[in-house]
Parts: C-alpha cells; structure tokens; sequence
C-alpha cells in the first residue's frame, strides 16, 4: 500500500509544519494551537489553527485540559461573580432549562463554577472569568495531488468558506510539484483563498512549505466580533475549545497502537505513524482490528521494562497526550 500521498499522513505532517512555521509570512512559531478535522454541520476543515493570546491562553487553562462543549462555555462564560439563581445569571439558552442544571452539575464536577442550594434552588458563581483567547481561525484543506477534479470539488467548499466568514482565512495545502508555474495556481479556485506548496520528502521541518498565493482576510465587516454577531463568536469559540481539547496527534483514538507492529517514527521534526508490518506510513481507515496484520501486543510486553499499567501502545498514547499538552503551553517538541 503507497501512502506517499496519503492525504492522512500529508493531513499530520502539515499540522507539524504549522506548529513549527506558523504564520507563513511572519514571525515563526506565533501563539497558536494546531487541530484536524473540526467544523461545524455544513462544513469540516482538515487543519485548523487558532492563533492566540498567551496571557489569555494561560487564564483559559485555568479551566483545565479539557474542551468545554457549547453547553458549558454558555455556563462558564456567563456565570456571575457573586451567588446568583442560574436563570437570574444566565442568558435564555433556547432550550428547556432542565439541561441548562444538567450542564450546570457537569460544570461543578469539573470544577468550573461553584454551586449551592438556596432552598430548592441551584445558585451559581464563577471560578474567575472565562477569557476572550481566540485572536484568529486559520482554515487549512490539504491535497497532496489537487488534479483538476479535485480543484472543482474544493471550490464549491472554498466558496462556502469566503461566504461565510466563519475563519477569518482559508488556505489550501499541496504538494509542491516543482513546475515553473505550480498548478494550484491555474485551477479555479477563489481568488480570496491563499495556496501553500510543501515539501515533506525530507521530513517536516520550518522551511517545508512556501506561500505561492497569499490569502484575503475574509468580509472584514463579517469577522469583527465586534459587530455583535454573538452567534459567529460562540461558533467561533465552540471550534477553538475543540481544538484546545483535541489537537491533531488524537489518531491513536481511532487506530491501534496496541498492536506490536504499531510504531511511531521521526521524519524530520514529526513523528508519524509507521506499520511494521506493512512497512509504510499506514492510515487510520486500515489500522485496526478488522486488518489481517494485526496483532495485540503479547503479554510479556506489558510487564518487562514497562510500567505495569502497559506496554508500548500505553507509551505511545502517553507520548502523544504529552506532547499536545505541551503545544498548549506553547512551547515545541
């Protein structure tokens, strides 16, 4: 199996390259965080970077590791300083309020607000004010081979990105193919979205990819959170704190690192997932247990020089977890 265009593995290694390298244009390594796969019922992003502040990224973690879903950022970001009944303090959800208290008792057994009982009611009070963190949405599509075919399908999704405003830029991620004219740039796609060519065939690093095409901040008037536009910035939010929560190293969820071919391996300043077995950079659709390769890893491993909770698969979802808590920090592996 070729994977040497494998739009999971080029989805990785350009979500590395954005941790190491991003803005494109401007000082390397900037506040942000990198995510996969996020966005909303209409529309999901293959990268996603949110540019932040520090100071309100570290009054954010106050908060904890753990993303905060639309239910509770209505709590945490609405709570009162002092005691309050929650429909004194909370803005009308429009939905019953019976799952604004079973949002309300997840939030206090997670620690982000306080609660008591006044009688028969619930009051609430905020933990310390949930910060406004989010400066930018950086939306990222990755085609490793965008064909003519696969231009005139990225177009329609551009177009519905520009439309909408939701990022306040688009990007889309190629394969540099070392043409004097790269064809990115002769397909038609919005004039709006900026194209990056990269170069991966040595491993990720900051000088892996090149802007052939700069984008357009998109309907300036429609992405000032300043304009009232309450729904845009909770939506906004919504997919910041999913990124925050997730990141884009949360592959091993959904493949096996269990399995004794399961390796992680360097390239350049990205590790990736390698199958031993198939020796190749598999993807998450044939890791698992459904694949004849597979494996789990004997028992013996487990114990012999491993910490007796696990083997090398707890090793490798303990490296992952690690290093994305660390890029949340800001800070770089």
């Amino acid at each position: 199996m070729s994977t040497g265009r494998s739009e999971f593995v080029y989805e990785l290694q350009v979500c590395r390259w954005a941790e190491l390298a991003w803005p494109p244009d401007g000082p390397a390594a900037a506040p942000r965080l990198v995510a996969r796969q996020l966005g909303t019922k209409r529309r999901r992003w293959d990268t996603v970077v949110v540019e932040v502040d520090p100071e309100k990224l570290a009054a954010r973690q106050q908060f904890g590791d753990r993303e905060l879903d639309s239910d509770l950022l209505h709590i945490v970001r609405h709570a009162p300083v002092d005691w309050a009944f929650y429909r004194d303090a909370l803005p009308h959800p429009g939905y019953p309020w019976r799952y604004v208290r079973e949002s309300i008792h997840r939030a206090d057994d997670r620690g982000l607000i306080r609660t008591r009982r006044d009688g028969n009611r619930i009051q609430i009070r905020r933990i310390a004010p949930y910060p406004d963190w989010v400066d930018r949405l950086i939306a990222i599509e990755n085609k490793p081979d965008l064909d003519a075919s696969a231009a005139r399908q990225l177009a329609d999704q551009l177009q519905h990105d520009v439309d909408t405003a939701l990022a306040d830029e688009v990007w889309v991620a190629t394969a540099k193919t070392g043409r004097r004219v790269e064809p990115a740039l002769l397909e038609s796609l919005p004039v709006e979205a900026g194209i990056l060519t990269t170069e991966f065939d040595g491993g990720v690093d900051a000088d892996a990819a090149a802007v052939e095409w700069y984008p357009t901040r998109l309907s300036a008037a429609a992405s000032d959170d300043s304009n009232g536009d309450e729904d845009r910035h909770s939506r906004r939010l919504e997919l910041a704190e999913r990124a925050y929560g997730r990141g884009w190293r949360n592959y091993e969820r959904t493949m096996r690192p269990d399995c004794r071919f399961f390796e992680l391996r360097r390239s350049g300043r990205a590790l990736l997932p390698w199958c031993a077995a198939k020796k190749c950079h598999q993807s998450s659709t044939v890791c698992g247990s459904s694949c004849d390769d597979f494996q789990p890893e004997p028992p013996a491993w487990r114990t012999r020089g491993w910490p007796i909770e696990g083997g090398p698969g707890k090793g490798i979802k303990a490296l992952l977890t690690d290093r994305a808590k660390r890029e949340n920090r800001l800070g770089s592996d």
